[in-house]
């Protein structure tokens, strides 16, 4: 597994998302597995389950700040659930899966 990282953006802005260990830990704490939140997200049982999904892009988007915020001494806020949904809701469920799916399936390609 390597860290790997990509954008969305969200009103003219592009927000860093990043898949790394640290992202990975908080999922498997709070699904029980990467697996399981990946079906959970893509929505194998018929709807994306969009608490999941907006869960990990909230673990992968403060990442990506956390990160920021640690190589530019920059004191960015980390995102909230709700502004999550909120960018969730304008970039599209679809869209954004499919950002996620691809940066976690990047994660562990190996060169």
């Amino acid at each position: 597994m390597r860290e790997v990282s990509s954008f969305i953006t969200y009103k003219d802005k592009d927000y860093k998302i990043v898949f790394n260990l640290n992202v990975m830990e908080a999922i498997q704490s709070e699904y029980g597995t990467i697996d399981k939140w990946g079906e959970l997200t893509e929505g194998k049982g018929g709807e994306t389950d969009v608490k999941a999904l907006i869960y990990g892009l909230r673990e992968m988007l403060n990442e990506g700040i956390d990160i920021e915020n640690e190589e530019n001494g920059t004191n960015i806020p980390a995102f909230t659930h709700k502004q999550v949904g909120r960018i969730l809701s304008e970039v599209g469920i679809k869209t954004t899966s499919e950002a996620v799916k691809d940066l976690v399936v990047d994660s562990v390609k190996t060169e």
